[in-house]
């Protein structure tokens, strides 16, 4: 028998509980928003602080808001095919530069070259780094045919 897991081990999956995909969520948003900061013109952080304060913001924004937002704007998603999700993430990214001291987003051009950069590295970390929310077990036995229960 032969069982592929993608998951790990179950003794370190049961022992982490829910805080490591939480963590890596957080830790992924981090790269994704330090590049954006230091590849896109008019999104600065003042201090690490701020920075800190930025990635912990929009982690929540997009883990509690996104989805809900996504729902609402679903024709316009499948009109444009999938590019107003970059606006409504531009959109989160400057309500956190609104919310947050120190992180300064100028414009909406900055907004949404910033997201779709901060999407484009967190989707590809996400498909390299976490791979928890997909496990695949596969083994080699054949599977029983069903049983017929009134053959009438």
């Amino acid at each position: 028998m032969r069982v592929v897991q993608l998951q790990g081990s179950q003794h370190s999956a049961s022992n982490s509980g829910g805080l490591r995909p939480i963590v890596m969520r957080v830790l992924i948003m981090g790269l994704a928003v330090f590049l954006a900061v230091t590849i896109v013109p008019g999104i600065e952080s003042e201090s690490l602080g701020a920075g800190l304060a930025a990635v912990l913001v929009l982690t929540v924004l997009n883990t509690l808001i996104r989805p809900l937002l996504y729902l609402l704007a679903l024709p316009l998603i499948v009109v444009s095919l999938g590019l107003f999700m970059v606006v409504i993430n531009a959109l989160l990214l400057q309500l956190t530069a609104a919310l947050v001291k120190g992180f300064t987003v100028v414009g909406f051009g900055a907004s949404f070259w910033g997201a779709l950069v901060i999407s484009v590295v967190s989707s590809l970390l996400n498909m390299i780094l976490v791979v928890e929310h997909t496990r695949v077990d596969r083994s080699d036995h054949p599977q029983r045919p069903p049983t017929i229960i009134n053959p009438d």
